[in-house]
């Protein structure tokens, strides 16, 4: 069946205040056990990336398969694809005609950075002032338990009403979903729903929810500067040879106007949001230094989200601590763009490339390895499923959905949409802006939390109803 039509009435879910009012009762008792479960989750460093073990990984998937089967999902098995991290699929098929709703969320998490920058052990979760810190206790462990709080919640209403669910829980999401589209063609059957919700995105601000339509893509590189074949003493050849480490620096300079804004030519914008944020609190959630200007120029929704952003994400070069007195014969630094929805990725890698191959120095030669290339995303603006969305979280948390985008890149999206095209996707999200995924000290607001397993319970619930105001079932068993 299909659940992408037109809108339908307010009261197609038809659930009440009161019926709100007693599913949140009912979730309040299970709010503790989850937020355990959910630091269980956290102590597993279940890091993808390569270089770093990988026992976590699958240690981490098989907790997530035993938290679904506790949810009372029917079938769930831990599956992996050629050179792939361990992913879970967990299947309660939908009766005849019914519709099936795909849950995703992804338990890998990022490397942690300095550990000793952190507050606490980034995996071992501490609770302070209504948050819960650690790797991965936003993004997106909580995604995880979302999920299996709102299953553990509805999920015995759910298959009395037919509504079959899956979930799906990757395991490489943070380093980059290399194996993702082979994984989701692989196992097309048991993965096709008429309704996914990605549960990897971030609320507008703490007690305000939001439903992520557009998010950035993503374009990566490498660019290495070689002046010299070996290092030689900076005293006796410095002068006629310029070093690798400042020749790379000028390159990387030209990558922006003097205002900050990108200045590779060609690269698309889409149009303004026709939201804007208090510039004071972007400061203080960013954590930018007091004193300093932003940089760009234009709302700072469009920087965010619908406009080209260029950052130097690392740099291989002698630390200050290991430097010596020679001339510095190679240096590289990996390059991420962030492209707005619109814009093709392969478009934008060849701009880049461009660019930096017009700005190299005649003093040096530069080797572009080109990375990572990942699609942009925009949702429909008004669809069935999602003004169900949107009325599930105004009621989950007292007050009305922003319609925002993410200058984050979630690539997969796109891969779901050509491998399920008769679905519809809605990104929603765990965490708010002092989440800090990624970075030092990344927590998850526990009330938010609480908001989010009640959004999701009554989308869920909702999903029934919403397939039967679209009359457009297809024949089957509603897969």
């Amino acid at each position: 069946m299909s659940l992408n039509e037109d809108p339908v009435s307010p009261t197609a879910d038809a659930a009440s205040p009161e019926e709100v009012k007693a599913l949140r009762e009912r979730l309040d008792p299970l709010l503790p056990a989850a937020i355990e479960d959910l630091k269980d989750l956290v102590r597993i460093p279940s890091i993808a990336f390569e270089g770093y073990d990988q026992e976590p990984v699958r240690r981490s998937a098989e907790a997530v398969a035993e938290l679904l089967r506790g949810a009372g999902m029917q079938q769930v098995d831990i599956e992996s694809v050629a050179g792939g991290s361990p992913a879970v699929i967990g299947r309660s098929p939908a009766a005849p005609g019914r519709p099936t709703v795909l849950l995703y969320a992804h338990h890998d998490v990022q490397p942690t950075g300095e550990v000793s920058d952190w507050s606490s052990d980034p995996f071992e979760p501490v609770e302070r002032d209504g948050r819960l810190y650690g790797r991965g206790a936003a993004d997106d462990k909580a995604g995880i338990m979302a999920h299996v709080t709102a299953l553990r919640l509805v999920g015995e209403e759910l298959a009395a009403d037919g509504i079959g669910v899956s979930v799906f829980v990757e395991g490489e999401e943070e380093a980059g979903s290399p194996t993702f589209r082979p994984f989701i063609e692989a196992h097309r059957d048991a993965l096709a729903a008429d309704l996914i919700i990605v549960a990897d995105s971030a609320n507008w601000a703490v007690g305000t929810p939001a439903l992520t339509t557009s998010l950035r893509g993503l374009v990566d590189l490498v660019v290495e500067v070689r002046a010299l074949d070996h290092a030689v003493h900076s005293g006796l050849f410095g002068g006629p040879v310029l070093d690798a480490l400042t020749q790379l620096s000028r390159l990387l300079a030209t990558l922006h106007d003097e205002d900050g804004t990108v200045a590779v030519e060609g690269l698309r914008r889409a149009e303004d949001p026709s939201v804007e944020m208090d510039e004071a609190g972007f400061r203080r959630d960013a954590g930018v230094v007091e004193g300093a200007e932003l940089s760009g120029e234009g709302p700072l929704t469009a920087r965010l989200w619908t406009r080209p952003a260029l950052s130097v994400i690392g740099i291989d070069a002698p630390s200050v601590r290991d430097a010596s007195n020679t001339l510095v014969p190679v240096a590289r630094a990996k390059v991420s763009l962030r492209i707005p929805p619109g814009e093709d990725p392969e478009r934008a890698m060849e701009a880049l490339t461009a660019h930096l191959e017009s700005h190299a120095p005649s003093t040096a030669k530069v080797t572009i390895h080109r990375g990572e290339l990942g699609r942009p995303f925009s949702a429909a603006q008004s669809s069935a499923a999602m003004d169900l969305a949107r009325r599930s979280f105004a009621r989950a948390w007292d007050t009305e959905a922003v319609d925002t985008g993410l200058g984050g890149s979630i690539p997969f999206i796109a891969d779901l949409l050509e491998v399920f095209p008769q679905a519809e996707v809605l990104v929603t999200g765990v965490e708010d802006p002092e989440s800090r995924a990624h970075g030092i000290d990344e927590s998850l607001h526990l009330g938010e939390f609480a908001k989010v397993c009640l959004a999701e319970a009554l989308l869920l619930r909702g999903a029934g109803a919403l397939a039967e105001s679209t009359s457009q079932i297809r024949d089957g068993d509603g897969a």
